[in-house]
């Protein structure tokens, strides 16, 4: 269904994680599928920061959140944002939305 997940800095103090879906059915599955709730609680922060924005033409989610550490601060483990892709490549979706 999904052909690839990336993740990247979107600046020093924000994330963004990028779905591109195989085809418009893919694309819809996975639009219903991926609650934002779920995606705040995989990433400890408030649904309120998430910013989705679902781009039908494209069937790609685009999904942008304040990263956990500012880049480069002493605690920052991923200067360039790529490892964050991974926790979503790892949800699991429902097999079946109504």
């Amino acid at each position: 269904m999904v052909r690839k997940i990336r993740s990247k800095n979107a600046g020093p103090f924000w994330l963004t994680i990028d779905i591109f879906c195989e085809d418009k059915t893919s694309f819809i599955h996975v639009c219903k599928g991926l609650q934002t709730t779920r995606i705040a609680e995989l990433f400890g922060i408030k649904e309120s920061m998430i910013h989705r924005f679902d781009i039908s033409k494209l069937n790609v989610i685009k999904i942008s959140m304040p990263r956990p550490h500012i880049q480069g601060a002493a605690a920052d483990t991923d200067m360039h944002g790529a490892s964050f892709a991974v926790l979503l490549e790892e949800m699991e979706m429902p097999s079946s939305t109504h």
